[in-house]
């Protein structure tokens, strides 16, 4: 299975693909997309959706992973996030791909075990889960590894669960939302 994590921003976008393999990850790629302040907002998103659409034809991924928006004070900024956010979701139904998405703590709390952790425990554990030995260069690439990380780890305990129950899914194996009219590819 091949998982891209989104991190998504205004001014940087940052994803992580990853390739999962029984219990085994490892890293396919990861970076940024940035956008220029001097740009006007809906150029910015045309750019977001234009270069995420080309990393989903590029690696094929069987399903994207964002981060839930996390309101907390700046309400401008979640606003702002929410508008790259839905440009990168726009971008994985256009191409048939799935859409999943995690809150900061879930993710936290699949890689370092607490959600209180920060962004170095974090990117600590993306690069020893990974094996990676050179710098992920940014805290946002980091974090999207770290969603499509958090997915693999959540999936397998799905395929642990049902494994120990005989099997018998409850019906509620997968939150994935598939886009409308894929025909069930």
């Amino acid at each position: 299975m091949i998982i891209m994590g989104i991190d998504p921003g205004l001014t940087f976008t940052g994803y992580g693909v990853i390739e999962k393999r029984g219990d085994r990850l490892r890293a396919l790629g990861f970076g940024g997309i940035t956008t220029s302040t001097k740009e006007n907002l809906s150029s910015r998103l045309d750019k977001i959706y234009r270069e995420v659409k080309k990393l989903i034809e590029s690696y094929k991924p069987d399903l994207v992973v964002v981060e839930e928006i996390f309101f907390n004070t700046n309400a401008r900024s979640a606003m702002v996030v929410g508008e790259a956010r839905g440009g990168v979701i726009l971008a994985a139904t256009h191409c048939g791909v799935g859409v999943e998405e995690y809150t900061p703590l879930q993710v936290k709390q699949a890689l370092v075990g607490h959600g209180r952790a920060d962004k170095r425990q974090v990117e600590y554990m993306v690069k020893a889960i990974l094996s990676l030995e050179r710098d992920i260069g940014s805290t946002h690439a980091s974090d999207a590894l770290a969603l499509a990380i958090c997915h693999a780890h959540r999936e397998k305990m799905r395929d642990r669960l049902e494994e120990a129950s005989g099997g018998e899914g409850s019906g509620k194996r997968s939150r994935v939302k598939k886009p409308p009219g894929n025909g069930g590819a």
